[in-house]
C-alpha cells in the first residue's frame, strides 16, 4: 500500500531501506491534525532515521548498541518481554505494551497492570527464565557486572538481554528510542518524546520569570549525607523546576547519579538554604522530624522555617515520564503561588 499523507504531506509510513524501522504518526487518523503537530512529528521522523543509522545497520535489520556494548540486531520486533528493572517496565507499558511483557520484577509497583505479571529476579535459576521461554530480557548495567553468570546462561540459550540505564535527559531520549526500536514502537516513542517535551517546556515557562529563586539542597541518601550527582536526573529536575542547586560542587560516587557531600558542606550552606528536599522511598528511608532532628541541622534556614520537604523518588530517579510528575511536584513545593503548569 502507498504511503498516505496528511494535509501537510507528512507520511503515514516511512520504509528506511529494508530497516524493520516503521512511522505511523498520528496524522494517519481521521481526526484533523494541528499543523505544529505534524511538523513536530516529522521532524521525529527524521530523528529517528539518524537513530537507525546511530545505532548502526545491518541489510534488513535495524542494530541497538546497549549500555555494555552489546549490539543487538533487530530484525522483527520481540515479542517476549522480561523485565528486571521497574523503569524498563513503566516505559514498556508507556509505549503501548502488555502482552509482550511475560515478565516483570519483584519490585513494581507501577503501572497496576504490572503487578499482575509473573515476578523474576536476577537471584532467580536460569531454569526458571528458560520455562518462560523469552525472547528478550531488558536489565540494567549493574546487573550486568554483578550476575554474569545468569546472563551468560541465557545469551547461550539463545535469549537477547540488552542492558540499559541512562543517566541525563539526553541518554533519556535515546534510551526510549532504543526500547522503541526493539519493540517495533518507533512511532509511539516519537510521539511520547514529543508530548514530554512540550510539558516539560509549558512547565519551565510557568517558572521562567521567577526571581529570586528558592536555593535548595537535595537528599538522596541521608544517613550517608549523599546528595545527587550535578548532572543527575534528580537535579536536572530541581533546576526544570526553577530551584538552584547548593551542592554543584558534588562529585558522583563511581560514576554512578550519587554524590557523596557529607554534614559540614551541607552545613556550609546553612544560611543560604530555602528548601531542604529528599528524595523518599527504598533508597533513602527518611522522614522530615528524621531531618530536622539530625544533630546540627537546627542551624539550617530551610530547617527553621520548617521547609523541608520529601519527595518519591520514582518521580526523580527513573527515566519515565513520570519524571515530569516530578519536576512538576518540586514545582509546587518551591513555588506554592504559582500556577504550574504541564501542558500549553
Amino acid at each position: 500500500m502507498p504511503d498516505r499523507l496528511c494535509s501537510i504531506g507528512v507520511p503515514m509510513s516511512i520504509d528506511t531501506s529494508g530497516k524493520d524501522f516503521r512511522f505511523r504518526w498520528l496524522c494517519q487518523t481521521a481526526t484533523p491534525y494541528p499543523l505544529q503537530k505534524c511538523l513536530i512529528q516529522s521532524a521525529w521522523t527524521l530523528l529517528f532515521l539518524a537513530a537507525s543509522a546511530f545505532y548502526g545497520s545491518d541489510a534488513g535489520a535495524g542494530v541497538v548498541t546497549d549500555d555494555m556494548g552489546r549490539k543487538i540486531t533487530v530484525k522483527a520486533p520481540f515479542t517476549r518481554i522480561i523485565s528486571l528493572y521497574p523503569g524498563h517496565t513503566e516505559n514498556l507499558f508507556s509505549l503501548g505494551l502488555d502482552a509482550e511483557i511475560i515478565g516483570v520484577s519483584a519490585s513494581e509497583t507501577y503501572p497496576e497492570k504490572a503487578l499482575a505479571k509473573p515476578a523474576f529476579s536476577y537471584h532467580d535459576d536460569l531454569e526458571k527464565f528458560l520455562a518462560a521461554r523469552p525472547d528478550l530480557v531488558l536489565i540494567r548495567p549493574m546487573i550486568d557486572r554483578g550476575y554474569a553468570r545468569l546472563l551468560v546462561g541465557l545469551e547461550k540459550n539463545g535469549i537477547t538481554v540488552v542492558s540499559l540505564q541512562p543517566g541525563n535527559l539526553e541518554e533519556i531520549y535515546r534510551y526510549w528510542q532504543a526500547l522503541g526500536a526493539l519493540t517495533g514502537k518507533e512511532a509511539e516513542c516519537g510521539r511520547l518524546i514529543t508530548d514530554f517535551k512540550e510539558s516539560l517546556e509549558a512547565i519551565r515557562k510557568s517558572v521562567r520569570n521567577i526571581s529570586p529563586r528558592k536555593k535548595v539542597y537535595f537528599e538522596a541518601i541521608h544517613d550517608r549525607m549523599k546528595t545527587f550527582s550535578p548532572d543527575s536526573m534528580a537535579i536536572f529536575a530541581l533546576e526544570s523546576a526553577g530551584g538552584i542547586n547548593l551542592a554543584r560542587d558534588a562529585e558522583p560516587v563511581r560514576g554512578t547519579n550519587i554524590a557523596a557531600y557529607g554534614k559540614e558542606r551541607i552545613l556550609s550552606h546553612a544560611a543560604e538554604m530555602d528548601v531542604f528536599l529528599a528524595q523518599s522511598g527504598p533508597m533513602n528511608r527518611v522522614t522530615v522530624d528524621l531531618i530536622r532532628n539530625e544533630p546540627g541541622f537546627s542551624a539550617i534556614k530551610a530547617v527553621q522555617a520548617q521547609q523541608v520537604y520529601l519527595i518519591d523518588e520514582v518521580l526523580v530517579s527513573r527515566p519515565t515520564v513520570r519524571l515530569l510528575e516530578g519536576i512538576q511536584t518540586i514545582a509546587i513545593i518551591l513555588y506554592p503561588d504559582l500556577d504550574i503548569r504541564s501542558s500549553s
